[in-house]
């Protein structure tokens, strides 16, 4: 209960902070073509780039897991009350139950989010979730390009996060599709994980956040 008030509180700040934000998005064609015809696909970002984009759950239709660790129930909560469908679970606890809620939520017409680093990191590096249900669900994925021209940062924080300032501009470039993991390829596969792993890395490299680390 504990988890679900802070959650409360936090979205009592986040909604109307949100509200003062100029955000712009980027979507190849092949995406609004999806949106427009219910066809599932998969987002994917860092873990640090969460309260830029929790900004857009309502426009994509998002579901997406929460892990059940307290800062999960937190996130999970907030996220609910910006219009998300949530699955419960992660790697280490109750992860075959999330994935089949999360699957069962993309038949009915939800379109999934993905932070690849998550819950716990190492910070980007991507775990194979994302193309673990790729593959099941046979859906493309994008990737995102997150810049922001202010934010505050929690500099002691795992997975570099930050807020966007009050009226920031945020710019959101989602990239792709890449194509749904083949069903007899390894989700697990270091070469598999490598090319969408170097493909948001370079996509994180190309956004631009003040204040946060940048890759080399």
């Amino acid at each position: 209960m504990k988890q679900a008030a802070l959650g409360f509180l936090i979205w009592l700040l986040y909604r109307p902070l949100s509200f003062t934000w100029r955000v712009t998005c980027h979507e190849p064609q092949a995406m609004h073509d999806a949106l427009r015809d219910r066809r599932p696909f998969i987002l994917a970002h860092w873990h640090g780039d969460l309260f830029a984009l929790a900004v857009l759950v309502k426009r994509y239709r998002l579901v997406t897991i929460a892990s059940r660790s307290k800062d999960g129930r937190i996130m999970g909560t907030l996220l609910r009350l910006l219009g998300a469908k949530v699955s419960a679970g992660s790697s280490s606890k109750g992860g075959v139950a999330a994935l089949k809620g999360l699957l069962r939520l993309m038949r009915e017409g939800h379109n999934c989010s993905f932070a690849v680093d998550g819950p716990r990191g190492p910070v980007y590096q991507l775990k194979p979730g994302v193309l673990e249900t790729s593959r099941v669900i046979h859906c493309p994925i994008y990737y995102a390009s997150v810049s922001c021209d202010r934010a505050f940062h929690w500099h002691r924080s795992w997975d570099h996060a930050y807020i966007p300032k009050p009226f920031a501009r945020i710019e959101v470039q989602w990239r792709g599709p890449e194509p749904a993991v083949g069903r007899h390829e390894d989700a697990r596969d270091p070469q598999v994980l490598g090319r969408l792993e170097a493909l948001m890395l370079q996509a994180k490299r190309d956004g631009h956040v003040p204040g946060q680390q940048v890759l080399p």
